[in-house]
């Protein structure tokens, strides 16, 4: 067993990187809610935005990993289901206090639309990691600074089959045109392709041996969000997420897997 979950992979992406971050979160009353505060204030990340609901179990998820490294989650989101728009009305700070604010689909969509309204009045950026994939209301998406999908989670979205670059190119502009102000596809081995400011970079990936690539999106955007919050460009930014992510797949689990600073320098 090992700690885990999208969000909670971020936060401690984000804290072992050299970030600064209040992590937002619902558990349920039980051992494994217990051992995820324990584990994050370990990490150094405050838990007193972790809320506890006295129902729903903690979330919960059995992956599989293939000879390629490949992964199959099976998850039961228990207590994730619970952290609903009304919880952000007790704790508006974290948000006004913030410069980026990072979300995932491990939550309810109505909890990120309605933090990403919030944000956006504000003029936070705001960055969504659309994982699990599902198709996303253009309301939502025209509050986004960035959103960043892998191959599969880009095609649900934009509707194009994404199986090489050029595709995902379409995939990138089609995107955009629903109202992302930035895109970045992460593409595995072939790379991390952005489309900002009507141009494309192609961000190589580092060339590693994969044992098991679990979180490496977490971790790609956790590093994304620690690179932008020290005001680097998104290409200088995605290079920085690309390398962490290369270490995370060399790794077996999720959180254990994550790097640190001293490991992507």
């Amino acid at each position: 067993m090992a700690q885990g979950g999208k969000g909670a992979n971020q936060a401690v992406a984000v804290s072992r990187l050299g970030g600064q971050l209040t992590f937002v979160a619902k558990t349920g009353a039980d051992i494994f809610g217990k051992n995820t505060r324990d584990v994050l204030v370990n990490d150094g990340i405050d838990v007193k935005y972790i809320l506890e609901d006295k129902e729903e179990p903690t979330g919960v998820a059995l992956i599989m990993v293939d000879e390629q490294a490949e992964n199959s989650i099976s998850v039961a989101s228990g207590a994730n289901a619970k952290l609903l728009p009304d919880d952000f009305n007790l704790i508006p700070e974290v948000i006004e206090d913030a410069d980026i604010i990072l979300m995932q689909l491990e939550i309810p969509l109505e909890t990120v639309e309605y933090v990403a309204t919030k944000a956006h009045a504000l003029g936070k950026k705001v960055i969504l990691n659309p994982a699990p994939g599902c198709r996303l209301p253009k309301s939502l998406l025209k509050k986004l600074y960035l959103l960043s999908p892998n191959e599969t989670e880009a095609e649900l979205i934009s509707g194009i089959k994404v199986s090489d670059v050029p595709s995902a190119k379409e995939a990138a502009k089609q995107i955009h045109s629903m109202g992302v102000a930035s895109v970045i596809i992460t593409m595995g081995a072939k790379g991390a392709l952005i489309y900002s400011e009507n141009q494309f970079v192609l961000v190589p990936a580092v060339a590693v041996n994969a044992v098991d690539t679990t979180a490496a999106g977490d971790v790609f955007n956790g590093a994304l969000a620690v690179a932008l919050s020290k005001k680097e460009s998104l290409v200088s930014a995605a290079g920085f997420a690309s390398k962490a992510a290369a270490i995370s797949v060399t790794r077996m689990g999720a959180q254990p897997s994550v790097p640190y600073l001293n490991d992507v320098i």
